[in-house]
Protein backbone atom coordinates (compact mmCIF):
# COMPACT_ATOMS: atom_id res chain seq x y z
CA UNK A 1 0.00 0.00 0.00
CA UNK A 2 1.48 3.32 -0.69
CA UNK A 3 1.48 6.75 1.02
CA UNK A 4 -1.68 8.06 -0.83
CA UNK A 5 -3.93 5.08 -0.45
CA UNK A 6 -2.86 5.12 3.50
CA UNK A 7 -3.59 8.83 4.01
CA UNK A 8 -7.07 7.76 1.90
CA UNK A 9 -8.22 5.00 3.96
CA UNK A 10 -6.75 7.07 7.01
CA UNK A 11 -9.14 9.80 5.85
CA UNK A 12 -11.84 7.25 5.50
CA UNK A 13 -12.01 6.37 8.93
CA UNK A 14 -12.20 9.83 9.96
CA UNK A 15 -15.32 10.63 8.08
CA UNK A 16 -16.61 7.33 9.38
CA UNK A 17 -16.20 8.42 13.06
CA UNK A 18 -13.27 6.03 13.90
CA UNK A 19 -10.84 8.46 14.38
CA UNK A 20 -10.76 11.52 16.18
CA UNK A 21 -9.35 14.54 14.34
CA UNK A 22 -6.53 14.88 17.02
CA UNK A 23 -5.85 11.04 16.38
CA UNK A 24 -6.07 11.83 12.20
CA UNK A 25 -3.75 14.35 12.76
CA UNK A 26 -1.14 12.19 14.49
CA UNK A 27 -1.35 9.36 12.58
CA UNK A 28 -1.16 11.46 8.95
CA UNK A 29 1.98 12.98 10.55
CA UNK A 30 3.37 10.14 11.64
CA UNK A 31 2.51 8.99 7.94
CA UNK A 32 4.45 11.88 6.52
CA UNK A 33 7.75 12.07 8.83
CA UNK A 34 7.96 8.43 7.41
CA UNK A 35 8.35 9.74 4.00
CA UNK A 36 11.60 11.64 4.88
CA UNK A 37 12.80 8.38 7.05
CA UNK A 38 13.11 6.02 4.26
CA UNK A 39 15.04 8.75 1.60
CA UNK A 40 18.62 8.65 2.34
CA UNK A 41 21.13 11.85 2.91
CA UNK A 42 23.88 12.31 1.74
CA UNK A 43 25.61 14.45 4.64
CA UNK A 44 24.17 15.39 7.67
CA UNK A 45 24.43 18.85 7.52
CA UNK A 46 21.93 18.45 4.52
CA UNK A 47 19.46 16.73 6.21
CA UNK A 48 19.61 19.62 9.18
CA UNK A 49 18.99 21.96 6.82
CA UNK A 50 16.16 20.36 5.26
CA UNK A 51 14.03 20.34 8.63
CA UNK A 52 13.26 23.97 8.87
CA UNK A 53 12.60 24.24 5.33
CA UNK A 54 10.46 20.94 6.06
CA UNK A 55 8.76 22.23 8.94
CA UNK A 56 7.55 25.13 6.46
CA UNK A 57 6.30 23.29 4.06
CA UNK A 58 4.18 21.25 6.01
CA UNK A 59 2.69 24.59 7.95
CA UNK A 60 2.12 25.84 4.42
CA UNK A 61 -0.09 22.28 3.69
CA UNK A 62 -1.77 22.61 6.24
CA UNK A 63 -3.36 26.07 5.55
CA UNK A 64 -6.65 25.94 4.78
CA UNK A 65 -9.29 29.00 4.37
CA UNK A 66 -11.96 28.94 7.14
CA UNK A 67 -15.67 27.58 6.82
CA UNK A 68 -16.48 29.12 10.17
CA UNK A 69 -14.70 32.46 10.57
CA UNK A 70 -15.16 34.39 7.35
CA UNK A 71 -16.26 37.29 6.33
CA UNK A 72 -15.31 37.25 2.31
CA UNK A 73 -13.20 34.09 1.29
CA UNK A 74 -11.96 33.01 4.88
CA UNK A 75 -8.68 33.33 3.96
CA UNK A 76 -8.12 35.26 6.92
CA UNK A 77 -9.65 32.67 9.70
CA UNK A 78 -6.93 30.06 7.86
CA UNK A 79 -4.56 32.25 8.39
CA UNK A 80 -5.02 32.71 12.46
CA UNK A 81 -5.78 28.98 12.67
CA UNK A 82 -2.41 28.06 11.14
CA UNK A 83 -0.62 30.76 12.61
CA UNK A 84 -2.20 31.29 16.51
CA UNK A 85 -2.90 34.81 16.03
CA UNK A 86 -6.30 36.29 15.74
CA UNK A 87 -8.54 36.62 12.41
CA UNK A 88 -8.84 40.06 13.19
CA UNK A 89 -5.06 40.99 13.17
CA UNK A 90 -4.91 39.27 9.92
CA UNK A 91 -8.13 41.31 8.70
CA UNK A 92 -6.10 44.29 9.61
CA UNK A 93 -2.78 43.45 8.14
CA UNK A 94 -4.45 43.22 4.75
CA UNK A 95 -6.51 46.78 4.91
CA UNK A 96 -3.19 48.16 5.77
CA UNK A 97 -1.69 46.31 2.93
CA UNK A 98 -3.91 47.74 0.65
CA UNK A 99 -3.67 51.18 2.21
CA UNK A 100 -0.62 51.56 2.11
CA UNK A 101 0.93 49.51 -0.55
CA UNK A 102 -2.05 48.69 -2.67
CA UNK A 103 -1.37 45.07 -3.23
CA UNK A 104 -3.26 43.37 0.03
CA UNK A 105 -6.50 42.54 -2.34
CA UNK A 106 -4.37 40.82 -4.60
CA UNK A 107 -2.69 38.73 -2.09
CA UNK A 108 -5.77 38.15 -0.71
CA UNK A 109 -7.52 37.20 -3.73
CA UNK A 110 -4.59 34.55 -5.07
CA UNK A 111 -4.93 33.37 -1.75
CA UNK A 112 -8.59 33.22 -2.14
CA UNK A 113 -8.43 31.17 -5.44
CA UNK A 114 -5.03 29.16 -4.43
CA UNK A 115 -5.57 28.03 -0.61
CA UNK A 116 -8.47 25.03 -0.48
CA UNK A 117 -11.31 25.45 1.51
CA UNK A 118 -11.32 23.11 5.22
CA UNK A 119 -13.14 20.15 4.73
CA UNK A 120 -16.89 19.81 6.02
CA UNK A 121 -16.07 16.51 7.13
CA UNK A 122 -19.53 14.74 5.91
CA UNK A 123 -19.44 13.09 2.52
CA UNK A 124 -22.33 11.64 0.01
CA UNK A 125 -22.26 8.03 1.57
CA UNK A 126 -22.53 9.28 5.05
CA UNK A 127 -26.25 10.41 5.78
Amino acid sequence: MNISEEIKRLHELHLAGALSDAEFAQAKAKLLSNINLDKPDSTSGAGAAAGPANDLVQEFNRLRRSRNDRWLGGVCGGLGRASGMEAWIWRLVFVLFTLTFGFGVVIYLLLWIFVPDEEIGITKHEY
